[in-house]
């Protein structure tokens, strides 16, 4: 696989508001929120259910439409526009969610489901025709399975080996962002360490832009050198994690520290 190239902004996301409402009650999910991403970055998104951390990345995706505010990637606005004009930021810009038996079609041979994303008209017009079964064979051997998985269904597999299906789905249309909501928090602990060690090293390799989103800073902070700090829909702290975990400016970020017993154990 061909690593990405080039440098400068990515994400350009710029007083972004999301308020649900239903009957006479209102939800403000996001509130005034601006962030930039830069191309390699790999940026932490942390902060407990409910801080507005998966709204803000399905706004940035376009997967849902804000109150008020933009987004821009590469330069072109997406927030609010006809999904059949959003081929380039479909083509560019994929997900691994928390939860893979709800992101794998269980009646869908592995093969089949990895290729999805290349089947997908708007991205065709992008990537152009790719040979889909060498595609899949190439993308499977990057998460470390062997190409027969392919044809295997979802059940066949373990959580972290689901997981692995679910990333090689993400790199199949060759991304240039990758966006990881909460991608290893229903593994064990033993796996969550080998799919962040693949998830880090595929980014590397690849060239990627990584939002990594979590409600665990002690996560963030072994897969992200910067992270935003989430509470309540707005952005409370930003900068490198390191500086976030010795130095925590805010009290809820403090809070977050606080709360992470192997940090507090360290001399």
């Amino acid at each position: 696989m061909t690593p990405s190239t080039g440098s400068g902004t990515v994400f350009e996301v710029e007083h972004l508001t999301r308020v649900y409402t239903s009957g006479p009650r209102r939800v403000v999910a996001l509130d005034d929120v601006s962030l930039t991403v830069e191309r390699g970055q790999r940026l932490g998104i942390v902060g407990e259910s409910g801080s507005g951390k998966s709204t803000l990345i399905r706004l940035m995706a376009s997967l849902d439409k804000p109150t008020s505010g933009e987004v821009r990637f590469d330069g072109r606005v997406v927030s609010g526009v006809a999904e059949r004009h959003l081929g380039f930021l479909r083509a560019s810009v994929q997900l691994v969610l928390q939860d893979p038996r709800s992101s794998l079609n269980p009646r869908m041979k592995v093969g089949d489901i990895v290729a999805e994303p290349l089947r997908s008209p708007i991205i065709r017009r992008e990537r152009g025709e790719v040979d889909q079964r060498a595609r899949v064979r190439e993308v499977l051997d990057a998460v470390g399975l062997p190409s027969d998985a392919a044809e295997r269904y979802p059940h066949e597999f373990s959580g972290g080996q689901r997981q692995r299906i679910a990333i090689a789905r993400a790199l199949a249309p060759s991304p240039e962002v990758l966006i990881a909501d909460e991608a290893v928090s229903a593994l064990d602990v033993s796996v969550r360490a080998q799919v962040l060690n693949l998830l880090m090293g595929l980014v590397d390799d690849l060239g990627l832009t990584l939002l990594f989103v979590s409600h665990d800073l002690a996560v963030v902070r072994h897969v992200c050198p910067d992270a935003v700090v989430m509470q309540a829909g707005r952005i409370v702290e930003a900068g490198p994690t390191q500086r976030l975990f010795s130095a925590p400016e805010h009290p809820y970020t403090a809070r977050l520290v606080a709360a992470i017993p192997a940090f507090r154990a360290r001399p």
